[in-house]
């Protein structure tokens, strides 16, 4: 319980007492008997009722989230303002205004069952391009205890700030932020800028009358319904291109790839063909040098082509024929001689017959 309320308490019973004694005065003297008794208990009575309420209407006991105005009805001027705790002020010289200085919020939507006012208390306001929307606000705000503030926010405002102040400026401040932008804008992307200028045209117009604001919650944006149809028809447009355009440039990338993986292929042929002509000239250019090479040891040995001759017989041939018209290239018995060097050959005359063709007989 606290101290104002013990007073008040204490003030009453003052005041019972005091009914008391007078009742009792009357029934004693209806009685014939003295009044005394029953005339000082009304006068004790009345002198505590008196004192303890003139006490209470002296102490003024504020709530941590509590400021009061204090206003001196002699003079006309303001004493400093109290804050939480207990004080004391002189009861009719001077009168106490208490306001809330803790956060407050001030709604206006559309949903009837929510804010400050009921019905549709949504604030419509037009695009710069004419177009109507509705659009539902919060406003989170507390009043500024700076103790200049406060009393000049009491001499201007009092306690009807919310009607007077609060509701007017914001409905005012949301059709002059929604009238810098266009309906697609604010149906898009410009939604949050949109907000941000109202935060700010609201926070200084509330700091000129001695308000704090904490948000401006935008909760909702609704637009005529022939507006949203051909913005969806838009999107869905929109939409469409993109995804066309989109395919467009698959089918290009998918074209590139291809060409890449030609030109690849045909880059592989042609480097594949190169690498078979340079290794054709690589060959040709070795069998040159080998014939030169055995052309040049023939000529500086002669009997080497004969050696390589007898190499390459048969181990069963004993006997070869050609053709009596073909130039001779070895000597029969140096043949003979090489492969068999235990026989000897008889002498053989040279034939001047031709010979139909040259046949090899085996040995036994």
């Amino acid at each position: 319980m606290g101290i104002s309320s013990l007073t008040s308490i204490l003030a009453l019973g003052g005041f019972v007492l005091f009914i008391g004694g007078i009742a009792l005065a009357i029934v004693s003297a209806s009685q014939g008997r003295p009044v005394r008794g029953g005339t000082l208990l009304a006068l004790v009575g009345l002198v505590i009722g008196l004192l303890f309420s003139f006490v209470s209407q002296g102490l003024l006991v504020l709530q941590p989230n509590q400021v009061a105005v204090i206003f001196n009805t002699l003079s006309g001027d303001f004493s400093a303002p109290r804050r939480g705790g207990t004080s004391v002020i002189v009861p009719v010289f001077q009168t106490a205004t208490i306001y809330q200085i803790s956060q407050q919020t001030y709604t206006m939507v559309a949903n009837p069952e929510e804010g400050e006012v009921r019905g549709d208390d949504a604030v419509e306001a037009r695009t710069i391009d004419g177009q109507v929307v509705s659009v539902d606000v919060t406003i989170l705000y507390s009043i500024n205890p700076d103790p200049e503030s406060i009393n000049n926010f009491h001499i201007r405002w009092g306690n009807n700030f919310e009607t007077e102040f609060i509701r007017p400026t914001a409905r005012s401040v949301v059709r002059d932020a929604v009238s810098r932008y266009r309906a697609e804008d604010i149906y898009g992307e410009a939604r949050t800028e949109m907000e941000q200028v109202m935060q700010d045209l609201m926070r200084e117009r509330m700091a000129r009358e001695g308000f704090l604001l904490t948000d401006l919650l935008v909760r909702g944006v609704r637009f005529s319904e022939q507006f949203t149809q051909s913005v969806e028809q838009k999107l869905v447009a929109e939409q469409q291109a993109q995804q066309a355009a989109f395919q467009v440039q698959q089918e290009r990338q998918n074209a590139e790839q291809v060409r890449v993986r030609a030109q690849g292929a045909a880059d592989a042929a042609v480097t594949e063909a190169q690498g078979r002509a340079q290794a054709t000239v690589l060959q040709a250019q070795a069998e040159a040098e080998a014939l030169r090479l055995v052309s040049q040891q023939i000529a500086a040995n002669p009997a080497l082509i004969q050696y390589l001759y007898v190499q390459n017989l048969s181990d069963n041939i004993n006997l070869a024929l050609v053709p009596s018209n073909t130039p001779y290239l070895f000597d029969l018995n140096s043949l003979m001689q090489q492969a068999n060097p235990d026989l000897v050959p008889p002498e053989v005359p040279q034939a001047t017959a031709p010979t139909p063709e040259a046949t090899e007989e085996p040995s036994s």
